[in-house]
């Protein structure tokens, strides 16, 4: 597998490494911070890769943990690596970047969507209409530079290392139309092709189902190729969202997931579903029915 150079993964790992050496150093991070004449609370971001180090960052760091010759310049390159800028870069203010660095480099994801069709599976026209339905508040420039960033992750799906990915979506994305008839036919039409590809599996939820483990909301788990490159959870919200970590955390949303995925209909009933709304839209039914009392 040729690894995707992601400076979020890279920030990420040379974190890793600087606790681990730090730990076997003996040293505080508040000892680390008092030699550096800097806050604790920037080594401890370092650490855990919410902020990127410099090279000198490491070298003088390393230098306090004992650490010397080789060993110090393969972490001086990966911090040199971690600065560089992603193609994603450019649209920082309209995404979260952090979260679409970690999918750069991800071999697989894993995810549950209760309202809207996955970014990644998006068609260009769905993507622009629920970008303007869920923020109304931004501009129409915005809007297009969003809509140009999920186009462009979509590559991760069918280059030639792609990404295994698994989405159990609720049966309210497929009900409900965004962007009107013929753009959400379009979106369903997209749905049933992808899922044609040997690494895009696709599930519906259906509302029979009642209620499930996933009723707490949306979320991801994205995992890595390097055993070095633990797993990481990103749960969605209006404000962008959580990354979660911890071993129980991720254990958590595994079993949530595995729940989820047992409780949906099976990877063909679903595609078959989606095919058939194409041509009998839920929403279309309920318009002819006496309507809602």
């Amino acid at each position: 597998m040729v690894e995707r150079r992601s400076p979020t993964i890279r920030r990420r790992r040379l974190g890793a490494e600087l606790r681990r050496r730090r730990e076997a150093a003996g040293v505080t991070i508040e000892g680390v911070a008092e030699r550096l004449e800097c806050s604790a609370s920037k080594i401890s971001r370092i650490e855990t890769g919410h902020t990127t180090a410099t090279p000198r960052d490491v070298r003088d760091m390393l230098d306090i943990y004992g650490v010397r010759g080789d060993e110090c310049e393969e972490l001086v390159q990966i911090a040199r690596e971690a600065r560089q800028k992603g193609w994603w870069h450019p649209y920082s203010t309209v995404l979260t970047g952090a979260y679409v660095g970690l999918e750069q480099a991800a071999n697989s994801v894993r995810a549950y969507e209760q309202q809207v069709v996955p970014g990644l599976l998006q068609s260009e026209e769905y993507a622009k209409a629920m970008i303007r339905a869920a923020r109304p508040d931004i501009t129409t420039d915005e809007v297009e530079r969003r809509v140009r960033v999920r186009l462009n992750r979509q590559s991760l799906l069918t280059q030639d290392d792609p990404i295994d990915l698994w989405v159990v979506l609720d049966e309210a994305v497929v009900s409900r139309p965004v962007g009107g008839d013929a753009v959400m036919r379009a979106q369903l039409e997209r749905l049933v092709e992808a899922a044609e590809l040997p690494n895009v599996t696709l599930q519906i939820l259906p509302f029979e189902a009642g209620g499930h483990a996933g009723m707490d909301g949306t979320f991801a788990i994205l995992d890595f190729p390097e055993p070095s490159d633990p797993a990481v959870v990103y749960a969605e919200n209006a404000t962008g969202g959580l990354f979660l970590e911890k071993s129980e955390e991720l254990r958590k949303y595994v079993f949530i997931f595995d729940h989820i995925r047992a409780a949906a209909l099976r990877p063909e009933e679903s595609v078959a579903l989606i095919a058939k709304l194409t041509e009998e839209p839920l929403w279309k039914w309920r318009q002819r029915g006496s309507g809602w009392t």
